[in-house]
C-alpha cells in the first residue's frame, strides 16, 4: 500500500507503508543528512521532527507517520541561511566527528519549539537518547543555550 510523506516540505510517495522511515529518508527521498546509528532507538543519530516533534525513524515506519509533517537536518535551514541551532553548534565548535550532530540538532530544535529558555536540567533530559561518541555534551549543551538566547 502507498503513502505519501510530507518532508521538508515536499510530497513524496512510499509505495511500502511499513518501509522503514529511516531507510525511506535516505535511500528513498535520498536525504543522507538523518544518519544510522544503532538501529534500536538508542543513540538518537536518526532523529527528525514530526510535527515538531522528535522523532526516532529507525523506530518507525511510512505508515505511522503519513499524513505528518517530517523535517529532516536539510530542512532547518531557511533558504540559504542556516537555522539558529545550527549556527549554535558551529560556533560553539559542538561538533568533533559530526556524525550524531543532526540528531541531537533535531532533538533540540524540538525542545526549544516547545521550551524557548530551557534549563541546563531541561536542556540534558531532553538530549538523554543521544549519544556522542566523542564526548562533546558540554559544548552541545551550550550551543543550545546559545541558541535558545538569541531566539528570544
Amino acid at each position: 500500500m502507498s503513502v505519501s510523506l510530507q518532508i521538508n516540505g515536499e510530497l513524496y510517495e512510499a509505495p511500502n507503508a511499513s518501509r522503514n522511515l529511516l531507510s525511506f529518508i535516505r535511500f528513498g527521498a535520498g536525504l543522507t543528512g538523518t544518519k544510522y546509528g544503532c538501529g534500536e532507538g538508542l543513540c538518537g543519530a536518526c532523529t527528525v521532527l514530526v510535527d515538531g516533534q522528535p522523532l526516532q525513524s529507525c523506530m518507525s515506519t511510512v505508515g505511522a507517520v503519513a499524513g505528518g509533517s517530517i523535517t529532516t537536518i536539510e530542512g532547518l535551514a531557511d533558504g540559504g541561511r542556516l537555522h539558529p541551532l545550527q549556527e549554535a553548534f558551529i560556533q560553539e565548535s559542538a561538533m568533533q566527528c559530526g556524525y550524531c550532530i543532526p540528531g541531537f540538532i533535531m532533538t533540540a530544535a524540538g525542545l526549544l519549539a516547545r521550551e524557548p529558555n530551557p534549563s541546563r536540567d531541561v536542556i540534558r533530559e531532553a538530549l538523554s537518547g543521544n549519544v556522542c561518541r566523542c564526548g562533546t555534551y558540554l559544548r552541545i549543551e551550550r550551543a543550545i543555550q546559545r541558541a535558545a538566547q538569541g531566539e528570544r
